[in-house]
């Protein structure tokens, strides 16, 4: 029941009159459209800028006099314009869903010959391991000395796959909501190596929804992608997988084993994956053995009750069932971002691993941190950020150049812009591309008032579950920054994104911005 901007659909303008007057005249004679342009303009309101970043990035605006800049790039009567530098081919984003493709899985005209066959092998593999167990259990003294031989391409012994470096890395975690694909762009700019697009559900994915599918959108400046899957199901998650990788421009697939949310929770999601090992292990099986250039990993917590951790137990059979990485979060699902990440553990759980890399997540929001838990976890190959990154972003500067980075309040005004600039070429430049970008920025700026420039601190370096000071900063607009009014983050959207709509309010998603 959160509040979110609706945009009704009497009140778009019809798709004849986009690129301004003197087109072609709409041919549906039931269109529910406005085909009143002179009136749509004037209930448009006026613009919120004199210039449109994406026709000034690319050289046209798709969104034509809907656009909230129009003025940028329409003439004198008010048509659209294209700039001379314009292509039409080039595009910076790819993935998303076709209509050829959503037809096709709404049909169930999909062949996912390849995914079932992955599971009945991985079931054969399975049951014939099951077998070999039961009988050692009945004569534990004829047990033979030597190893036994598996002839399955799947397993530890398979060779590694070496599509995706994950050592020695700075990895941006996958985040719900918050993660979309304009943070992400903010991130590898502040020198982030690899990221994950947010958390898709494999169901949705399968039956065609955009808007699931638009969770998989990658930019050309994320080099090393890959896209995280949720489910409950091996069939439906392999055939998800399968998708993917035959209609995707992905690096990696993770299955998320660690989500702490109820309803996936309740569902055998998440992190109740580390309690059903059998639907697991088909998983992870069946995923990994796809394609030798598509590597599959894993992202767990230290398993659902804070007093009974199992991913030691866990983390050598993924990587036993041919896992090509695992990301272990220091925490379980009942602490869920409470008390700190337990690093200890999680280098226990890492020095199991046989060739596997293990990648650490959590708690880290400085250079300071990163240096701290890597010495805790030698065997730990990579670190994951989530939160610390969402609090301030230039995280992966300030351990690439080993020292802090303290922007002025300016600077923070800026990369503000920019996000906005990127949300405005991602989800689009008229009203309700521009009140998309206002939802995502607030859901960020509940993370990103935590910040406290290093000057004010009392005990530097910031801590990330310590509650924010309270304090004034160096000038007004720092303050209000810093402020953990929600009232406040939206007169920051307002002097970046213009007027909220009438009975605009906000509340924020996450529970994970709270201590």
């Amino acid at each position: 029941n959160r509040p979110v901007f609706k945009d009704e659909r009497y009140s778009h303008l019809c798709h004849s009159l986009l690129q301004g007057p003197g087109g072609d005249p709409c041919a549906l004679p039931n269109c529910k459209y406005v085909h009143d342009l002179e009136g749509f303009l004037v209930a448009k309101g006026e613009d919120l800028g004199k210039e449109c970043y994406v026709y000034k990035t690319k050289g046209y605006c798709s969104r034509g006099v809907t656009c909230r800049f129009a003025k940028a790039h329409t003439d004198a009567e008010g048509r659209n314009l294209k700039a001379p530098h314009y292509d039409e081919q080039a595009s910076t984003t790819c993935n998303g869903i076709s209509v050829e493709l959503q037809v096709r899985l709404r049909k169930h005209d999909y062949d996912f010959t390849r995914s079932k066959e992955l599971i009945k092998q991985a079931e054969r593999i399975r049951d014939e391991r099951k077998q070999r167990e039961e009988q050692e259990k009945v004569t534990p003294a004829e047990t033979p000395t030597g190893c036994v031989v598996d002839d399955s391409p799947v397993g530890r012994d398979a060779e590694r796959k070496p599509a995706v470096d994950f050592r020695e890395k700075l990895v941006l975690s996958p985040l719900t909501t918050v993660g979309n694909l304009p943070f992400r762009r903010i991130c590898k700019e502040f020198g982030a190596d690899i990221t994950c697009g947010e958390m898709a559900c494999a169901v949705p994915l399968l039956k065609g929804l955009t808007q699931e599918w638009a969770l998989t959108k990658r930019h050309e400046s994320e080099d090393i992608f890959g896209v995280q899957l949720c489910g409950n199901n091996p069939n439906v998650l392999s055939q998800a997988a399968q998708l993917m990788h035959e209609k995707a421009k992905v690096d990696y697939i993770d299955l998320n084993i660690g989500c702490p949310i109820d309803l996936i929770y309740q569902q055998g999601g998440g992190s109740a994956l580390m309690r059903r090992t059998n639907i697991l292990e088909l998983t992870v099986r069946s995923c990994s053995a796809l394609s030798e250039s598509l590597p599959f990993t894993v992202k767990m917590r230290t398993g659902v009750y804070a007093d009974k951790s199992v991913a030691h137990e866990l983390l050598p059979l993924v990587e036993e069932w041919g896992a090509s990485a695992v990301t272990l979060h220091g925490r379980s699902r009942d602490q869920r971002y409470s008390k700190q990440a337990n690093w200890a553990y999680i280098e226990e759980c890492a020095a199991q691993a046989k060739h596997m890399p293990v990648i650490g997540n959590g708690d880290i929001l400085s250079y300071e941190d990163y240096v701290e838990r890597r010495a805790w976890a030698p065997h730990v190959s990579s670190v994951m950020i989530g939160r610390g990154a969402l609090i301030k972003p230039w995280i992966f500067q300030e351990i690439n150049q080993k020292q802090a980075w303290q922007p002025t309040s300016t600077q923070r005004f800026e990369l503000l812009q920019r996000y906005c600039n990127y949300g405005l070429e991602h989800w689009g430049a008229d009203t309700k591309g521009v009140e998309s970008t206002r939802r995502f920025l607030l859901e960020w700026q509940s993370f990103l008032y935590r910040y406290i420039p290093e000057e004010l601190q009392q005990s530097p370096p910031q801590k990330i579950n310590a509650r924010p000071q309270k304090y004034r900063g160096r000038d007004e607009m720092e303050t209000l920054m810093g402020s953990a009014s929600a009232n406040d983050w939206v007169k920051l959207s307002e002097m970046l994104l213009g007027p909220v709509p009438e009975g605009f309010s906000f509340v924020p998603k996450h529970k994970a911005n709270a201590y």
